[in-house]
């Protein structure tokens, strides 16, 4: 009845699976952690980010450079990814790069733990292991480059000084946490985070600053491997993921503020707690990020609205310290820190789906429906409908900054998102401060993102 199908290309194929994974990865929940820290009531949240596809933050990053680089040709159906990576990447890169159909190989040090070896072997991808004898992590990345250099079709990530990394974050990570806290009255204070490759402090950061310029962006190292504070590698520690012997290019420390020491086994301690008391199967790294969260919240004070990320789950550090028997030396965090509950806010990103209507202008009916724009349940990049019941005025919209305005032209009434007009069939004159309704986005029948009218 219809007409012929037109068979897709490699090209439209990857788009399309592309697509299909971004509701695996990003927008997930923010935790708000309720604890006693030396008897007093505190609250730090956290975004859950070891509930993404591989249980880790580096899904983002990955998904992000794989979706750039088909943009820009750098990267080929079939194309083989090299990449280098302490093992949440490689992980991401492996999964991620294997379901949209590619070969990857991973460089990886050979102190990783056994789990994040295994893992990325799991998944159909060649592990090349250096040693500190072979250069290190430094080494890694030589020996990446030069098989790339010698691959048709290669394609390299990265990671450290590809602005794409951050991208990711500023794009995704950064407007979900601050909706999720916006919906709820809240404003962040600060943002800790460990640093890998330092995509998503800065990302994060670059977020966050275009609202209240006040919000201090903290990064995180080890205090036995101050890599970040000398500017070198600087003796060794637990604390895999962050730390990577050298500072990455993509991180800019002048524009951020003090670096945060915490102890391995401060860290440790602190996700063993998290484990026993509350239930949250997370790695050493978000031990880590919550106490400096906790440790900078002593600084700002009791009622500061501090945020940090829990990077990756318990599973990848099954044979490390993490499992075993830690020490409690005095002045770490996690001996005065008592966990009371936990609970998730929703999965809520307002601008994320305005910058994809942005980016892709269509035609759309305004809804009187008094939703918030957006309550998905995928990616950040990919709404479906809306569930959340607050409402946004103009007022809150140009206070937050938002890209969209009431605009009137040819005596008609629109919004405008980003310059891009959006017609409003709306029944009467009135501007959105007298009608405070929001446009409700849900995703159309093969048509991808719109807004509905009703």
């Amino acid at each position: 009845m219809g007409g012929t199908a037109q068979p897709e290309t490699g090209q439209s194929r990857t788009q399309d699976r592309i697509q299909g994974l971004r509701s695996l990865i990003g927008n997930t929940p923010l935790l708000e952690i309720r604890l006693k820290y030396r008897g007093q009531d505190r609250l730090v949240y956290a975004k859950a980010e070891h509930l993404n596809m591989t249980g880790s933050i580096k899904d983002r990053m990955a998904l992000h450079i794989i979706a750039k680089a088909y943009e820009s040709g750098a990267l080929m159906p079939r194309g083989r990814i090299i990449e280098v990576t302490s093992g949440n990447t490689g992980i991401a890169f492996a999964a991620i790069g294997r379901a949209l159909g590619h070969p990857v190989t991973i460089f990886m040090p050979d102190w990783m733990s056994t789990e994040r070896m295994n893992l990325v072997k799991s998944l159909g991808t060649e592990i090349m292991l250096v040693s500190n004898s072979e250069g290190g992590f430094r080494g890694a990345i030589e020996r990446a480059g030069e098989l790339c250099a010698h691959t048709e079709g290669g394609f390299l990530p990265h990671q450290f000084s590809n602005e794409a990394n951050c991208e990711a974050h500023s794009v995704t990570t950064g407007p979900e946490i601050w909706w999720q806290l916006y919906f709820r009255s809240r404003i962040p204070a600060a943002f800790v985070a460990g640093v890998g490759t330092g995509g998503t402090i800065m990302g994060v950061g670059q977020f966050l600053r275009e609202r209240p310029p006040s919000v201090r962006l903290h990064p995180l190292e080890p205090a036995s491997s101050p890599t970040l504070s000398t500017g070198h590698k600087a003796g060794s520690h637990r604390i895999q993921g962050i730390s990577d012997e050298f500072v990455p290019p993509i991180l800019r420390l002048n524009t951020l503020d003090s670096v945060i020491s915490i102890d391995d086994g401060d860290a440790i301690l602190m996700a063993q707690k998290l484990g026993s008391q509350l239930g949250m199967g997370v790695g050493i790294s978000s031990g880590a990020n919550l106490a400096g969260a906790i440790k900078l919240q002593n600084e700002l004070g009791a009622e500061a609205v501090v945020v940090t990320v829990f990077p990756d789950d318990n599973k990848k550090y099954l044979t490390t310290d993490l499992l075993r028997s830690e020490p409690a030396r005095p002045g770490y965090i996690s001996l005065d820190t008592e966990f009371c509950a936990v609970r998730a806010l929703k999965r809520v990103c307002i601008l994320a789906a305005i910058l994809r209507i942005a980016s892709k202008p269509r035609r759309a009916k305004l809804s009187r429906n008094p939703s918030c724009p957006i309550a998905h349940g995928g990616s950040s990049l990919t709404p479906t409908s809306a569930l959340c019941s607050h409402r946004l005025s103009e007022g809150a919209r140009q206070a937050a900054k938002l890209p969209v305005s009431w605009t009137k032209s040819d005596g008609k009434r629109s919004w405008r998102v980003r310059g891009t007009r959006i017609p409003a069939s709306l029944s009467s004159g009135q501007t959105p401060a007298e009608r405070p309704a929001s446009p409700v986005i849900t995703r159309g029948r093969g048509r991808g993102t719109r807004l509905r009218g009703q």
